[in-house]
């Protein structure tokens, strides 16, 4: 069973950076496909950014520019960088691990960009 644990939310002011991350276990980590999604309160889960097990990348389009999603397959485990946050980031983050057809998600990290 996957287990996905991220860290690295919280309250930052806009102009910001955070770095969030997410271990995963349970799974071959250097095959899978990674991603970041984030859930502002009453929108829908949103993708943010995706890796690809060959590292290649993509990004919602708020994203380009600000943020850069990285694996380090050595320790099982993906970034998300976030600079020059803004109010409309504040959500709960997502990690997201693809495989085989199947997806898992971890718990989620609150991120809150506010003066």
């Amino acid at each position: 069973q996957v287990q996905l644990v991220e860290s690295g939310g919280g309250l930052v002011q806009p102009g910001g950076s955070l770095r969030l991350s997410c271990v995963a276990s349970g799974t071959i980590f250097s095959i899978s496909t990674m991603g970041w999604y984030r859930q502002a309160p009453g929108k829908e889960r949103e993708l943010v950014a995706r890796i690809r097990n060959g590292g290649s990348t993509n990004y919602a389009d708020s994203a380009k520019g600000r943020f850069i999603i990285s694996r380090d397959n050595a320790k099982n485990t993906v970034y998300l960088q976030m600079n020059s946050l803004k109010p409309e980031d504040t959500a709960v983050y997502y990690c997201n691990h693809y495989l085989g057809g199947f997806d898992s998600w971890g718990q989620g990290t609150q991120v809150t960009v506010s003066s």
